[in-house]
């Protein structure tokens, strides 16, 4: 399989209607707004100083470098949970092992970008993916669509959630992570760095995962049971199998405390049975030079939820700008939930386009 026949902007949407609306996000970084909620309360105490940061239109890794120089550091001695949009103001933990060294005067860090909201101390280093989720405070311009049918759109997906897609940055610019992946596994180019290895990989398997949602979407069962279903405790990652599609499943589901899941493509047999399987299956076959070298890179079949219901989620109109605010789970996508309301039109793109043109 190639990608000539890829297209994002094709993965299949629940709310028709979002085709007809149309915005524009991050026109400046403050539009753009994400908090970091930790799953724990720093000890107070221990080796690594943690630090709240609110960064404005800077790359997490590069501050991460900087924190590093600035303390007298290997790179090594720095963590952080998870990588935030440079585009946008977001809020997120640092972690700086700091023993064997003098610290530092933190305010002396602090620029008209970068304040530090809060110094603590852990007795762990913060480690990927070690948080529970994000609060998102968004600004749109809305472009097109009357109001009440963008009050449908968000009252739809306040009711009933919405496909849990990867978002379009875990693939790159313009895709640059699956072209990579088609390089790798269909013509045998091995990427040379680690770091390309890893961002491959995650595509890879993002992209599978895509694609067995869309399929479900299509068949308008993407939030309900099917035969062979494995389905997702809400708030955790266990996984179980139900024989029938009886009363109280019916109601779990409803209540979202279960969702169905979708194939994370890697080594062994798919974990689902029946009409599940034979869907999932029929999506991933075409894929097969990909599924394979998933496997032989060692990662292992997983689920993950195909539905995503934002928490807290509220919306405000300021005549033609619409501000939302909602809480997702780690490793959910903002994107995903605003391509069920509308077609975003992202101004940091030409920023990003500038930025490459101009090196």
């Amino acid at each position: 399989m190639t990608l000539s026949a890829f297209d994002f902007e094709s993965l299949a949407r629940v709310n028709p209607a979002a085709l007809s609306h149309r915005c524009r996000i991050r026109q400046t970084p403050e539009d753009f707004k994400v908090e970091e909620k930790l799953p724990f309360e720093p000890a107070g105490s221990g080796p690594h100083v943690m630090l709240q940061i609110t960064k404005t239109d800077t790359n997490t890794d590069w501050l991460a470098k900087e924190l590093a120089q600035f303390a007298g550091v290997d790179e090594v001695a720095i963590g952080y949970a998870g990588l935030k949009d440079r585009h946008a103001v977001t809020t997120q933990w640092f972690s700086v092992n700091t023993e064997g060294v003098a610290e530092p005067d933190w305010s002396a860090f602090e620029s008209d970008l970068i304040k530090i909201n809060l110094i603590t101390r852990h007795n762990k280093k913060l480690k990927r993916g070690a948080l529970s989720g994000n609060s998102f405070k968004l600004n749109l311009e809305v472009l097109d669509g009357d109001r009440d049918s963008w009050e449908s759109a968000l009252s739809q997906i306040q009711k009933q959630g919405v496909p849990n897609y990867f978002g379009e940055q875990r693939f790159g610019y313009q895709m640059g992570n699956l072209h990579g992946v088609e390089q790798w596994f269909e013509q045998g180019r091995k990427p040379k760095s680690r770091n390309k290895k890893s961002l491959y990989l995650s595509a890879a398997r993002s992209w599978l995962f895509n694609l067995v949602v869309s399929e479900r979407v299509k068949a308008q069962n993407w939030n309900q049971f099917i035969p062979g279903d494995v389905m997702q405790l809400n708030g955790n990652h266990s996984c179980f199998q139900s024989e029938n599609d009886d009363t109280e499943l019916f109601e779990r589901l409803k209540t979202f405390d279960i969702h169905p899941t979708g194939a994370l493509a890697g080594q062994g047999e798919l974990q689902s049975h029946d009409e599940c399987k034979q869907l999932e299956t029929a999506v991933l076959d075409a894929w097969q030079a990909w599924v394979q070298g998933l496997s032989r890179q060692g990662l292992k079949q997983e689920r993950r939820a195909l539905r995503l219901v934002p928490t807290e989620f509220n919306w405000q109109w300021h005549n033609s700008r619409l501000q939302l605010t909602f809480f997702l789970p780690s490793g959910c996508f903002a994107t995903a939930v605003l391509r069920e309301m509308a077609v975003v039109e992202d101004s940091s793109e030409r920023i990003i386009q500038a930025d490459r043109e101009s090196v």
